[in-house]
C-alpha cells in the first residue's frame, strides 16, 4: 500500500509498505483523510516530547471506513466510518504514564497511509454531518480544545476565553466556546484572519503585531478582570502575557510552544496573588472525544478546513503548515 515515512536524514519520503491486517480486537481501517498538527513539525524536526527520532509513518489524525474486524471486536463493524483517538491506550480517567505512552506518528507508526490497523478501544464513530476532511480534524486539535476549555478550564456560559492565533486548536476553541455561550477574544498578526474569526462569531479580536502588549487590551475588554481561561499555544514568547491576561482563579491551559519551549520567567507572586493555575494539556482521552462528538453533532459544528491536499502533495502540506499562513486545519486526502 501507499504510505509516507518520515526520516530525519531524508525528510518525508513516499514508500510502499505491506498491507496491515486486523489482529484480535483490532479494526482494519481504509483511511480517507488525515489532518496535520503543529506537533507533526516537532516530530519532523526531532523535537517532539515522544519518539526517539527513528523513521516513522507520520500524523496522528485520521478518518476512514472499517474494512474488516479481528476476532473479539464488538464496538464496530465493516462499513462504519470512524476516527482514531490520539492515545490508543487512554480510554477514560486522568492521564497516566501508561495511558499516554503511545501516540500515533511519533513513537508509533501513524496514519499517513492507505490502511491502518487500530485496536477497537482507540476508535470513535465519525459524526454523520461531517465530510471526511472535516472529520479528520477532531482527533488532536478538536479534543485538545475541548479538554482545555472544559475539563481543565472549567468554563461556564458567560465567562471569557482568550485564544492565541488562528491555527487548528484555537479555531476549534472558538467554535466550541461559541456553542457553549462563552465569550471569545482571539489574537492574530493578520487583520484578514481576525475578520474571518469575527465571521465565525469571535466577540473581540486583537492584532498582536499592532498591539504588542495585547494582554493590556484583554484586560480593557474584560473591564480589568481578565479571562477565565487562556489557550496558550505560543510557549516561551507568550506565556507571561497569557498569565497577565488571566482573571483571578483563572487557568492558563498550556497546549503548545510555537515560539519555542525554552525557559520562561514566571512570577510566583502573580500566580499566588491571583490564585491562577498553569495547566498542561496533552490532548485527551477517548471519553473526552466522545463528549466532544456529542456537542459537535448537537450544535452541528463544521470544523474549519483551510485547504485539502492530494496524497501526492503531502510534502507541500507540511511546508504550508510550517509557513503558518493557514486558518484552521490542513488536511490530506488519502482516498483520492
Amino acid at each position: 500500500m501507499r504510505a509516507y515515512r518520515l526520516d530525519h536524514s531524508q525528510g518525508l519520503q513516499r514508500v510502499e509498505v505491506p498491507d496491515p491486517a486486523a489482529g484480535a480486537h483490532e479494526v482494519l481501517l481504509k483511511v480517507s483523510a488525515v489532518s496535520l498538527n503543529y506537533r507533526d513539525l516537532l516530530v519532523a524536526d526531532g523535537n517532539y516530547l515522544q519518539g526517539a527520532g527513528a523513521a516513522v509513518i507520520p500524523l496522528s489524525d485520521a478518518v476512514g471506513e472499517v474494512l474488516s474486524v479481528g476476532a473479539g471486536v464488538t464496538r464496530f463493524k465493516p462499513g462504519d466510518r470512524v476516527m482514531n483517538t490520539f492515545f490508543p491506550n487512554w480510554v477514560d480517567g486522568a492521564p497516566t504514564a501508561a495511558a499516554t505512552a503511545r501516540t500515533w506518528g511519533a513513537d508509533t507508526d501513524g496514519v499517513l497511509a492507505e490502511r491502518v490497523a487500530v485496536h477497537e478501544d482507540g476508535l470513535v464513530h465519525a459524526p454523520a454531518h461531517l465530510s471526511d476532511a472535516e472529520a479528520a480534524t477532531l482527533t488532536c486539535a478538536g479534543v485538545t480544545a475541548w479538554n482545555a476549555l472544559f475539563p481543565v478550564g472549567r468554563l461556564k456560559p458567560g465567562q471569557t476565553v482568550v485564544l492565541l492565533g488562528t491555527g487548528g486548536v484555537s479555531i476549534w476553541g472558538l467554535q466550541l466556546a461559541r456553542a457553549a455561550g462563552v465569550r471569545t477574544i482571539i489574537t492574530s498578526s493578520s487583520d484578514e484572519k481576525l475578520q474571518r474569526a469575527r465571521t465565525l462569531g469571535a466577540d473581540a479580536t486583537v492584532n498582536y503585531r499592532s498591539t504588542p502588549e495585547w494582554q493590556d487590551e484583554v484586560l480593557r475588554l474584560t473591564g480589568g478582570e481578565g479571562a477565565q481561561v487562556v489557550l496558550e499555544v505560543g510557549g516561551q514568547g507568550t506565556l507571561t502575557r497569557s498569565i497577565a491576561s488571566t482573571a483571578m482563579d483563572g487557568t492558563v491551559a498550556i497546549i503548545g510552544g510555537v515560539s519555542g519551549f525554552g525557559a520562561t520567567a514566571v512570577s510566583p507572586r502573580e500566580l499566588i496573588s491571583g490564585a491562577k493555575r498553569l495547566a498542561g494539556v496533552f490532548v485527551g482521552s477517548r471519553r473526552m472525544f466522545e463528549d466532544l462528538n456529542r456537542v459537535v453533532v448537537h450544535s452541528q459544528i463544521k470544523p474549519v478546513v483551510d485547504r485539502v491536499f492530494a496524497f501526492d502533495e503531502a510534502a507541500e502540506a507540511f511546508q504550508h503548515l510550517r509557513d503558518g499562513k493557514h486558518f484552521g486545519k490542513l488536511v490530506i486526502s488519502v482516498a483520492g
